[in-house]
């Protein structure tokens, strides 16, 4: 399956024979099972992570892990495992499945199962519900050539006190509103703005733009702890370059020399439009292709390191 998006991938047939654990269990991926009972099927009570291997190296695991187990404390849910156990857990689902490169992980945890349907976690009976599902993904080279178009949603992003993107939570239903939006406008991806009407980011991915050799994106008051976005940052003023983390409008997106997006799938992907208005001259351009072969490169050199 291939679509054009920040989280579009090159169909692999390998994925249809991987094993998927849950809660101490491997399983052939269409024998998979949670209870209709569990706090993330009814509630989506709980937190994720997504991961990529390449070349045997788990990219940035402790910042991922760090998120995760932040996330996890913040809304009272015991993993259940420390992180040398999960760890341990992640490459063993890899080992299984006899992954070594190219492989994109999805950790699931929620609160586990709960006595009857309802919000309230004193309801939980038990254990955290563990799940890991690893699979052969490569992002889309089409996309990457082609750019991706954005609509800009009437859903906006929300405050932590409202909606704690910092999270990773499995609740995602203003997102999915919002990428919903831009799909019925003709577009591939949802640009979303903050409650002050500053653009915030896209609906699963972080946000950039490029004026006059400049890199800017928006203050992360109201939008995902990123990890892809924090790297991107940090190549770019290793470098030298100037990055500006400020509030910024949508009539300054319009006018963007480039733009592009971020997340651990697809690391950089170009934007070649918004609301139909072409960005810049409408194809990626020298300064994403550029930052985008550093980061390549960075993924390697850690891989290899």
């Amino acid at each position: 399956m291939s679509k054009e998006s920040a989280q579009g991938y090159v169909d692999d047939p390998r994925n249809d024979g991987v094993l998927v654990y849950v809660d101490g269990e491997f399983v052939p991926r269409d024998q998979a099972r949670v209870s209709v009972f569990d706090s993330g099927f009814a509630l989506g009570d709980g937190v994720w992570e997504g991961l990529r291997l390449v070349k045997g190296r788990l990219l940035a695991l402790d910042d991922h892990l760090d998120r995760l187990y932040e996330g996890a404390g913040a809304i009272r849910i015991d993993i259940g495992l420390d992180r040398d156990a999960l760890t341990g857990v992640i490459r063993e689902t890899l080992a299984r499945n006899g992954m070594e490169d190219g492989a994109h992980i999805r950790l699931m945890v929620t609160r586990g199962r709960k006595k009857t349907v309802n919000q309230d976690p004193r309801f939980a009976l038990g254990p955290a519900t563990v799940v890991i599902v690893a699979e052969y993904k490569r992002p889309n080279p089409e996309t990457k050539e082609k750019g991706l178009s954005l609509f800009t949603s009437t859903f906006r992003c929300s405050g932590p006190d409202v909606f704690d993107l910092r999270l990773n939570s499995h609740s995602r239903l203003n997102l999915i509103q919002a990428l919903i939006q831009a799909i019925d406008a003709g577009a591939d991806e949802a640009l979303m703005l903050d409650p002050h009407g500053f653009v915030a980011s896209c609906n699963s991915t972080n946000f950039f733009i490029v004026r006059k050799g400049e890199l800017w994106t928006s203050t992360g008051r109201f939008n995902f702890k990123g990890i892809t976005r924090r790297k991107v940052l940090e190549l770019v003023r290793k470098e030298g370059g100037t990055t500006r983390e400020a509030d910024f409008t949508l009539a300054e997106a319009y006018s963007a020399d480039e733009a592009f997006a971020t997340g651990t799938l697809g690391g950089i992907t170009p934007v070649t439009r918004i609301d139909g208005r072409a960005i810049g001259a409408g194809r990626p351009g020298d300064y994403t292709r550029a930052l985008a072969a550093r980061y390549e490169a960075y993924l390697t050199g850690e891989a290899v390191s």
